[in-house]
């Protein structure tokens, strides 16, 4: 139900964003934004189900707390970026949202490392 609520709510932003540019092309970029952080909102709720799974998976798996906390920052920014890229690219300026998607590509890799660590550590081990 909270996806159909979403799906309308993408739907009249498109459509008042439309109609405001013909209007007053200048609050474009507001509607698109306030319709975007409203549809954000609606789907952090949802969001702390896929946390509190994650944690119960790493409870039982006795995986290290920072192995957790690397693949939500991750994810985190993965989801971030791809957000703030797509504004970037509605308001038309796609330049900004190529640069926001290799930032966000470099911040995944730098957040990546503890996990690639901790598989070489447990290869390692298992290697005689």
């Amino acid at each position: 139900m909270e996806l159909i609520k979403i799906i309308i709510i993408g739907i009249i932003t498109c459509f008042v964003s439309l109609l405001i540019k013909q209007i007053k092309p200048e609050f474009y970029i507001v509607v698109i934004l306030t319709g975007s952080i409203v549809m954000l909102f609606m789907i952090i709720d949802q969001l702390s189900i896929v946390f509190d799974y994650f944690l119960t998976i790493f409870n039982k798996t006795n995986l290290s707390y920072s192995i957790f906390s690397s693949i939500l920052k991750v994810v985190g920014v993965g989801y971030l970026t791809e957000f703030a890229s797509g504004i970037c690219y509605d308001t038309g300026t796609s330049s900004i949202g190529d640069k926001i998607v290799f930032a966000g590509k470099v911040l995944i890799i730098c957040l990546s490392l503890p996990i690639i660590t901790e598989l070489l550590n447990i290869i390692v081990e298992i290697l005689p």
